[in-house]
């Protein structure tokens, strides 16, 4: 008994990763399987519908040279007169005459038929037929011996041009149609010419199978053209349309996102209060563990816990705070408690909060402000925050015996402005389209050890914009900032008997009290005054 032969031994190598193609490659990889498959389906070598375009150029065009045929036709006919018999040369031009009204009835039953690629074949076809049978007529009367006139093998070949011509101009957009109607007229003409076996006879032979060439080339550079102009057309159809479906899809996705930054916003407002009352109740208690209200802890480190966590709750309360007040002016739901304001109040008192955060760090603040000012018609707790995140920011970005200026005063159109300007480390040109969206935050920023959730210059100036004011915020590295907000004069209300300049800062409590002749002041009409210019 024999051995089994080993079985050969297959050894699986290892597969190649699939190598990704770009999406612009399988994009022309398509559309060359696409005008391949086109090619396919047509007779003529280019896409159906360019043969439905040509052969509605090519009856137009006969449509529109109708009469001018006829006329060619008829007088041929009066001139072969001269040469054959009337008779003959009567019933040559009926015959063309019936062939050319056979193909003009074509032609408009053509343009008056839906498009169809079965039937664009078949009209191609009875086009071609058509011609050939125009030519074949024309080639019935210049089938005869040469003329040994000059002037008659003259006027002939004068004719045979001008027919070849015209049926070339005719049939340029059918260039095989073109070449059915002026072939056989060429060749009936050229061997009418050898035939008659004199030189000069062979040199009008050459003669008009050159012309016959150049015509010929002369509609398939016409047709060139037009198929060109064709799918320059089709291309701009094609991009006109790509177009609009990426505008559909851009509309699309811009109401999504639209949608999704409403949506964010809502919950960002439903989240930030909801998360502020659990919070509420961190801050209570660790303000009582941190002072000591129950008595003394026993492990006294637990006292600076208790200020840590206190400090931790309240700045991560500033920053729902701001998170809420962020959404809510995207959301649109902020609305304005607009009142009288003084704007020099506001930041004074401002100014009272922080003086000690700044002076702990060694940084002196300069007011400067203007005289005699009246109050503004708006809202006195926008304009606090839009003061306090301002100054704020100076504070934390001024290093170390720096100085802030805060002025204010009038514009050269009768608002107010406000400046707050540092001598802090400043801003990249490049960076300040950063620092004032929604949580953007500079380089600065992120090395400082004060970070924030970069929403403080975005809230002011939102807030700004909707009482119709300004937001300018100029900085230069290692220079300062500076930031200027400004009112419209029709928020100044002049009529209001101006502030002194030393009254005491307004409190809190009392900072947005108004009197009776404010509230009843008409929003719309304020008295406007004067002023000195930024």
């Amino acid at each position: 008994m024999s051995k089994p032969a080993d079985k050969p031994e297959v050894v699986q190598l290892p597969a190649e990763p699939p190598v990704a193609v770009p999406a612009s490659h399988r994009r022309i990889a398509a559309q060359r399987v696409r005008e391949a498959r086109d090619r396919l389906t047509s007779t003529s070598g280019t896409r159906p519908a360019f043969d439905r375009e040509l052969l509605r150029q090519y009856a137009q065009t006969r449509l529109s040279a109708s009469y001018v045929v006829m006329l060619l036709v008829v007088a041929s006919g009066l001139l072969f007169g001269f040469w054959m018999q009337p008779v003959s040369a009567a019933a040559w031009t009926c015959g063309m005459l019936c062939i050319h009204a056979v193909t003009i009835r074509n032609c408009r039953r053509f343009l008056l038929e839906k498009p169809s690629l079965t039937r664009t074949r078949k009209w191609r076809t009875q086009f071609v037929l058509l011609d050939l049978f125009y030519g074949l007529c024309w080639t019935t009367i210049l089938i005869h011996p040469a003329s040994p006139d000059a002037v008659s093998n003259a006027l002939m070949m004068f004719l045979i041009l001008l027919v070849i011509a015209v049926s070339s101009m005719l049939a340029a957009s059918l260039p095989i149609a073109a070449l059915a109607a002026t072939a056989p007229v060429t060749a009936a003409i050229a061997l009418n010419f050898v035939l008659s076996g004199s030189f000069d006879n062979y040199v009008l032979a050459l003669l008009a199978v050159a012309a016959e060439g150049y015509f010929a080339l002369l509609a398939h550079r016409l047709h060139s053209t037009t198929l060109a102009t064709l799918e320059a057309r089709a291309e701009k159809d094609a991009l006109i349309g790509e177009l609009e479906q990426a505008k559909a899809i851009s509309d699309e996705a811009r109401h999504r996102a639209e949608s999704a930054n409403v949506a964010k916003s809502r919950f960002l407002a439903q989240m930030s209060h909801e998360l502020r009352t659990p919070l509420n109740a961190i801050l209570g208690f660790s303000e009582v563990m941190k002072s000591e209200i129950f008595g003394a802890h026993t492990v006294p480190v637990y006292k600076e816990y208790s200020a840590d966590i206190h400090n931790s709750g309240v700045h991560l309360l500033n920053l729902i705070n701001e998170i809420l007040d962020l959404s809510r002016i995207e959301a649109g739901r902020y609305e304005l408690n607009e009142e009288a304001v003084s704007l020099v109040h506001v930041v004074a008192d401002c100014h009272h909060l922080l003086k000690l955060r700044a002076s702990s760090r060694g940084i002196t603040i300069h007011e400067v402000f203007e005289q005699g000012m009246p109050r503004i018609w708006g809202d006195e707790r926008a304009t606090r925050q839009i003061v306090l995140n301002l100054l704020s920011n100076s504070i934390k970005f001024t290093p170390q015996g720096g100085e802030i200026w805060l002025k204010a005063g009038w514009t050269a159109s009768g608002g107010q402005y406000l400046s707050v300007k540092d001598t802090g480390s400043g801003i990249a040109e490049d960076e300040i389209p950063i620092v004032l969206a929604s949580f953007g935050q500079g380089s600065n920023s992120i090395k400082s050890a004060e970070q924030g959730a970069g929403l403080g210059l975005p809230i002011a100036k939102s807030l700004i914009d909707m009482h119709g004011g300004t937001f300018t915020l100029k900085s230069k590295l290692r220079i300062g900032t500076e930031v200027i907000i400004t009112f419209p004069p029709e928020r100044v209300m002049s009529a209001l008997a101006p502030m002194a300049e030393e009254a005491p800062p307004l409190q809190p409590e009392t900072a947005g009290t108004a009197t009776a002749d404010d509230k009843r002041r008409p929003r719309n009409k304020p008295i406007m005054s004067a002023g000195t210019g930024l």
